[in-house]
Parts: C-alpha cells; sequence; structure tokens
C-alpha cells in the first residue's frame, strides 16, 4: 500500500500572481518575513508566510511562487504550490500595472486557478494593481479602468514598495478573513496568530 502524504501550510490568505508581481515585496512590507526579492523571474521558488498585523489582530498570508500559463501541466515551477492556498480564506491576485496588458496577465491566473481545481477559483478575491508608484497616473487609471471593466471586480491601488495602499488591502483580507470564519474582530483576538 503506497500512501502520499501532502503537506499544506496553514494559512488565512494566499497571495498570487505572475512572476515579478510584487508579491515577495508587499509581504515582505506587511509583515516580518523575509523572502528573497530580486528582478528576475521565479525569485521565489517555496511559500513564504508571515503575520500581519491589523489593528490589535492578526491574520496569516501565504506568498505562493509565481504561477505562469500552463502551470497546471507543470509549465515553470507548476502548480505544486497552490494546494498551500486551498485552505486560504482569502486571495489576493496581484498584478503589475508596468504590464502592458493587464487584463491577459488577469487572466492567465484565473485559468490557472480553475485548472487546479479544488474551488480555489471560487475563493474571494482582493485584486490589486501593484507598482503604482512607477507608473503615469493617466495611465494607471486608464489600466485600472479596463481591468476593472474586464473581471468584474473592483480593482485596488497598491505599491509594496512605497507602502501606498497596503494597510487598506491588509483591512480587506482581515474583513474576509473574519466573514468566512464568521466571527467578530473582538472573538477573533482570542484565536488571533500571534505576531
Amino acid at each position: 500500500l503506497w500512501v502520499w502524504l501532502r503537506l499544506k501550510l496553514l494559512a488565512d490568505a494566499g497571495i498570487v500572481g505572475l512572476p515579478n508581481a510584487g508579491k515577495s515585496t508587499f509581504i515582505s512590507a506587511v509583515s516580518a518575513a523575509k523572502p528573497k526579492i530580486a528582478d528576475y523571474p521565479f525569485t521565489t521558488l517555496h511559500p513564504n508566510l508571515g503575520v500581519v498585523q491589523v489593528d490589535t489582530n492578526s491574520f496569516v498570508l501565504a506568498d505562493i511562487p509565481g504561477l505562469i500559463a500552463g502551470a497546471h501541466e507543470g509549465q515553470g515551477l507548476g502548480d505544486r504550490f497552490l494546494g498551500h492556498v486551498e485552505r486560504c480564506s482569502v486571495l489576493l491576485h496581484l498584478i503589475d500595472a508596468l504590464e502592458e496588458d493587464v487584463c491577459a496577465n488577469y487572466d492567465i491566473i484565473q485559468q490557472e486557478l480553475e485548472a487546479y481545481g479544488a474551488g480555489l477559483k471560487d475563493k474571494p478575491q482582493i485584486l490589486a494593481l501593484n507598482k503604482i508608484d512607477t507608473l503615469d497616473p493617466a495611465d494607471l487609471k486608464k489600466k485600472r479602468q479596463k481591468l476593472k471593466k474586464h473581471s468584474k471586480k473592483e480593482v485596488h491601488l497598491v505599491s509594496a514598495a512605497s507602502g501606498q495602499g497596503t494597510r487598506e488591502i491588509c483591512g480587506l483580507l482581515y474583513q474576509c478573513v473574519l466573514e468566512n470564519k464568521g466571527t467578530t474582530p473582538e472573538e477573533n483576538a482570542v484565536t488571533s496568530w500571534a505576531p
């Protein structure tokens, strides 16, 4: 008898996106996690966990290595890390605002989540354009409107490098975690992860 055991990290929320979307920079900006950060694809080779503080409460955030088209077929690092976000209450989908076609990037991740299965596509998602500090305001506005129309979701703006919008995103993630647990911030404080 062969028994395959699969380790799944326990996290309340998970970050997904293409390589170099700024996932590692984001988790290092909002927690004490120290992932490897560089300007080339697949810098993150293993999932990283960070404890994010929201007022007097906290939640655990997972940074998942970047996905590319065909990940479910083994392309790039494949989808072997997506199992770590199966138990997450909410996903933060980060898209690099510098990319030419943000809608195509959005579709790649959504298709990979759907191909993986396990209900990942149906999980609540917070969609955000990252690296907004590097883009002209007029271009950013166009990309945001285009992505909002395409995804039919609210598109948040964030810069993990400068910290702009990170507090708001963390607040939204925490609210989604609470809604999934069916608890209030006061009740959650008793069982909250220690920073």
